[in-house]
């Protein structure tokens, strides 16, 4: 793919050739994934985005590490609500020696009660302990750029995006699918995108996730003005030119600022969402969302 004219190209024909790409190299696929905040808030780092960050003065839940009983509960409502990924996700630089153990055995709970694929996100991990939960019976791990390697020191200063990377090649060392992917909508421009797709590329990522900010209250970034409607789906297009052959997954923010124009995603490439909500924000109901990929399958194959 050619994408040093990218940002040259008007939106209807990054879209069209987008869609096109899509339907070539993914056919009709549309796949769902949910998530669960196994642990929240009071986290280390400074990222500007996060209403769980100690930085910040939000109303983000605090609690630990959640029960067996409540991960597979979770794990299993994710399953019935048609989910073929479900991830735990955890707040935090990265696990503490004390909650490996209890993570390995959330894994394995889930592992014999639900067939579902099991994801983990929890931060800054090594080789040794990814795995250990790879050998527990997680398939994933979800660890976003979040942004472009340029633009990541605007958003957070207290890891760095090389910290990021590292993350994602000790998953891939391990032996483990990732999830990468980022958010835009932060203050970055197009180049900043199209910087991180490009990286995202290069890192051979499995899974690309792309959440649109929502400006939370008592983030630094709460003020942010909104992109427009063509930004997003340029942003769509142009992930799925660079990494025409992962799922794009649309994730938070896709409601609330796409709106009406949310099945216009998925005709610029997107063919994937995460459902029922996203850590401290909830979503729209399954049942929508299943109805909604029952729809656009029928449009990309009439």
């Amino acid at each position: 793919m050619n994408i040093a004219h990218l940002e040259n190209k008007h939106t209807h024909q990054l879209m069209a050739e987008a869609l096109a790409v899509k339907l070539a190299k993914r056919q009709d696929s549309f796949s769902l994934c949910s998530i669960m905040n196994a642990k929240s808030g009071r986290c280390s780092e400074d990222c500007r985005f996060c209403t769980q960050s100690a930085h910040f003065n939000t109303e983000s839940a605090e609690y630990p590490l959640v029960s067996e009983q409540e991960a597979v509960a979770a794990a299993r409502q994710a399953k019935d609500d048609g989910a073929g990924h479900f991830s735990l996700v955890t707040s935090g630089r990265g696990p503490s020696n004390q909650e490996i153990p209890q993570l390995i055995n959330l894994v394995k709970a889930i592992s014999r009660e639900v067939d579902i694929k099991i994801c983990g996100s929890f931060g800054i991990m090594d080789v040794e302990d990814l795995t250990k939960l790879r050998q527990a019976g997680m398939v994933r791990y979800h660890h976003n750029l979040e942004s472009s390697a340029e633009f990541f020191p605007t958003i957070c200063t207290s890891h760095s995006f090389s910290n990021r990377q590292e993350t994602i090649r000790a998953a891939q060392q391990a032996g483990l699918e990732v999830c990468s992917g980022g958010i835009i909508g932060l203050g970055e421009t197009e180049a900043d995108r199209i910087s991180m797709a490009r990286s995202l590329a290069e890192l051979g990522v499995d899974s690309v996730p792309l959440n649109i900010l929502m400006p939370l209250a008592g983030t630094p970034l709460a003020t942010q003005a909104a992109l427009s409607t063509t930004e997003i789906l340029r942003a769509i297009a142009i992930m799925r030119l660079i990494l025409p052959e992962v799922p794009l997954r649309l994730a938070a923010g896709r409601e609330t600022a796409l709106g009406d124009f949310l099945s216009t995603a998925f005709m610029a490439g997107a063919d994937g969402m995460m459902i029922g909500g996203y850590l401290t924000q909830r979503g729209r109901s399954a049942t929508k969302d299943q109805l909604f990929r029952r729809q656009m399958q029928q449009l990309w194959t009439d």
